[in-house]
């Protein structure tokens, strides 16, 4: 920290933090990144992302691409119902791109944006850096954290809280939506008998989605299933891990023959109802968490950070002050269709989907049946999963 005042304090130096940070390297615009973690250590975590192709173009141009040693393209989308008929499958050329996505590690992405965030150097990086406080007033915003065992503040035109909300709740005219899908999510590496070609599985039960994403030659799994049940599988041995797996999936991919480590977690819709407030913007899971389905979360969480940043260096541009009330209705306004919509989707797929009624569950086969023979409605939708709203 070479200052006690600077343009932008970014609060949380996950993947999304750090993308609004290198995104203002060489804009001559000051910024300041806390991380209450310290540095990345090599961790065992199963944790897949599905990177659209559009989070793919973003991670370009902020140049950590080439720094992901393992990416597996996913070049077609298997979505179908378990107990109906009907299914529907996206390729590429069904959104006019070269591939729908990507399958990376989250830990090899964290790794890989931290370098490179090391690497340019252009903007001050604190790790370690616990934020206990924070306030603002018409001119600018106070941080107050604990760095090295001493209590530091520092003052910035705009603060932007990258943190998961947990701040967000020190702030008056800003509360969240929340919504518990009493679902938990089992994730995991799989192997099966059939070698994985870029196919990515997204398979509906009455428990929730089961998706098979492409990882080098095998699978990262994620299974959604009920609270009581998530234990219970998280505790299995291998053999009956899979075979369990198995009766859920179906044949598609043969036997699972292995496992990696498994953990799981809780499944939540927690939202902010703004997501501006005086000298304060909220992007990633700050603004919106949302159930991993279709896996729009991360993406739209890449998709906030790069559009503020666009807004922040526009602002600049135009010889504005940043973070003004202005600023930030012009981001909120750039963010609220594409955020608005990306909830509203996901949401209604586990709602019309994780049901038991028999003649819904035939309806929803109907509509991928429908949606599989409407090339103009799979360009429709295939885009806006890719590019968020405005596809």
């Amino acid at each position: 920290m070479t200052t006690d005042h600077y343009d932008i304090v970014i609060i949380g130096g996950g993947p999304v933090g750090m993308a609004l940070a290198l995104a203002l390297n060489d804009t001559g615009i000051s910024s300041l990144l806390l991380e209450a973690r310290g540095l990345p250590e090599k961790v065992e975590d199963p944790r897949p992302l599905a990177l659209s192709h559009g989070s793919h173009l973003i991670l370009q141009r902020l140049g950590v691409w080439n720094n992901l040693a393992l990416r597996t393209p996913i070049t077609t989308i298997h979505i179908s119902n378990r107990g109906s008929f009907g299914h529907t499958i996206l390729a590429p050329e069904d959104a006019g791109v070269p591939t729908l996505g990507f399958v990376v590690n989250y830990h090899d992405l964290f790794v890989a944006m931290y370098k490179q965030l090391i690497t340019a150097n252009k903007n001050d990086h604190l790790t370690g850096a616990i934020v206990t406080q924070l306030d603002t007033n018409e001119k600018f915003g106070n941080v107050y954290f604990d760095y090295q065992g001493k209590k530091e503040k520092i003052t910035a035109k705009l603060l932007v809280l990258a943190d998961g909300g947990q701040l967000a709740k020190q702030v008056p005219d800003i509360s969240y939506q929340i919504h518990d899908y009493q679902q938990w999510a089992v994730v995991a590496n799989i192997r099966a008998e059939k070698k994985q070609t870029g196919i990515a599985y997204e398979r509906f039960t009455s428990d929730g989605p089961i998706a098979l994403l492409p990882h080098q030659e095998d699978f990262a799994l994620v299974w959604t299933v009920n609270p009581e049940s998530a234990k219970e599988i998280t505790a299995l041995n291998d053999e009956i891990f899979l075979f369990r797996l198995h009766q859920r999936f179906g044949d598609r991919l043969g036997k699972f023959i292995s496992t990696g480590k498994r953990s799981a977690f809780p499944l939540a819709l927690k939202y902010a109802t703004r997501i501006t407030s005086q000298r304060i913007a909220l992007i990633g899971n700050a603004a919106q968490t949302l159930h991993p389905v279709a896996g729009q979360g991360f993406n739209l969480g890449l998709r906030d950070a790069y559009e503020l940043a666009s807004e922040v260096i526009d602002t600049t541009n135009a010889r504005q002050e940043i973070g003004t009330a202005a600023m930030l209705l012009r981001y909120h306004r750039k963010r609220h269709l594409d955020s608005s919509a990306g909830r509203i989707f996901t949401d209604s797929l586990v709602k019309l989907f994780t049901n038991e009624n028999n003649l819904l569950k035939q309806a929803c086969g109907l509509g991928l049946s429908v949606l599989d023979c409407l090339p103009p409605l799979k360009r429709f939708i295939s885009r806006r999963m890719i590019f968020g709203a405005k596809g």
